[in-house]
């Protein structure tokens, strides 16, 4: 007999949620398909950037999704997330400004550069790590290549894949320190800029530039939020096999 019962899991929504960002509206829509398509029930708790910074903010989630909607009211709350997350190897995703945050934080945590900055928080910065793009990708589609082998090419299932943005900022220093740092960069555009980044050894931290949110109409999750589901459930399911 065929086991149809829906597997759970518990994840946190990092960011500050606003009916105004179309992918915060779109995240409770790709929960539900999850549950109707997938079998899969993320019990979802939306953890504003100035909580997030507490110790024990996202401790015990079986995942942690930094969603878009920069800036953050706390850009250290939202960094001690990504934090704990890296450090606590739980399933990450981070989509448009988690994504910059992700770099940042790994850049700051990681490789020392402790005095890189985002633009968009900090203009007046002297060594920005996120900058303004060259040309915003606000309401843009654009094409994305992927590297065979990486974790976003078994997600994504393809080595080619077209996605929305809502963006006015990217990385653009120290690109060489991250990747000499574990950082792998396994998306760019038709220009070689960099669009996903991924951390091997990691269970599973993924991060994307563009918004995976606002692909199709959110009647079916895109792969990498179907993927994070999975590595959620996976992560629930080893801390019950844990001995007591």
């Amino acid at each position: 007999m065929t086991n149809t019962a829906a597997r759970t899991a518990r994840i946190a929504l990092v960011g500050d949620r606003s009916p105004n960002v179309v992918s915060h509206t779109r995240i409770p829509l790709l929960l539900d398909a999850l549950a109707e398509r997938d079998r899969i029930v993320l019990d979802a708790y939306w953890i504003p950037s100035e909580d997030a910074g507490d110790e024990d903010a996202v401790h015990g989630f079986d995942a942690v999704w930094v969603v878009p909607g920069s800036p953050y009211r706390s850009e250290a709350g939202v960094l001690a997330a990504i934090r704990t997350a890296r450090m606590e190897g739980i399933p990450f995703l981070g989509t448009c400004a988690g994504f910059q945050h992700a770099l940042l934080e790994y850049a700051r945590g990681v490789c020392g550069l402790r005095h890189v900055a985002h633009a968009e928080s900090d203009p007046d910065a002297d060594d920005p790590l996120i900058e303004p793009l060259a040309c915003s990708l606000v309401g843009h589609e654009a094409t994305v290549h992927v590297e065979p082998g990486s974790l976003a090419q078994s997600v994504l299932g393809s080595e080619r894949t077209v996605e929305r943005y809502f963006c006015a900022y990217g990385p653009s220093r120290h690109l060489d320190t991250l990747r000499a740092h574990g950082i792998r960069f396994s998306g760019h555009d038709e220009d070689g800029h960099v669009r996903i980044a991924e951390l091997p050894g990691h269970p599973f931290f993924l991060a994307s530039l563009f918004q995976p949110e606002l692909a199709g109409d959110g009647s079916h999750p895109h792969p990498m939020v179907r993927a994070l589901a999975r590595a959620a459930v996976k992560h629930s399911e080893q801390a019950q096999d844990q001995p007591v």
